[in-house]
């Protein structure tokens, strides 16, 4: 009973430890998303500020400088799955498997 105990335990802590590195991956994905969102509209607003008050082209500096540490923060939570990685690539399997099993 005992060992019953333990191994009970052991999973709950298991499971504990899943959801929160689920939990963890989640916060820092939604922080990247809002990292992204903030990036689209304040470029779209430079660009427009550019268009109206100037002739020579500004804009793309700071795009590409906030680009490039939004790549890297891209990189930090998806790792070497940012684009189609192997999650990606399960994910569109089993959603395709499953649209096969509902015709």
């Amino acid at each position: 009973m005992n060992e019953l105990t333990y191994t009970s335990n052991s999973a709950d802590m298991n499971d504990q430890e899943k959801y929160e590195r689920a939990r963890k991956q989640v916060e820092e994905e939604k922080g990247f998303y809002s990292h992204l969102i903030t990036y689209v509209i304040v470029i779209t607003g430079l660009i427009i500020l550019n268009q109206l008050t100037s002739n020579h082209q500004w804009w793309y500096w700071p795009a590409l400088g906030w680009g490039i540490g939004l790549t890297i923060h891209g990189l930090g939570v998806f790792g070497s799955n940012f684009f189609f990685g192997r999650k990606w690539e399960e994910r569109r399997m089993r959603q395709l498997m499953e649209d096969d099993q509902e015709r």
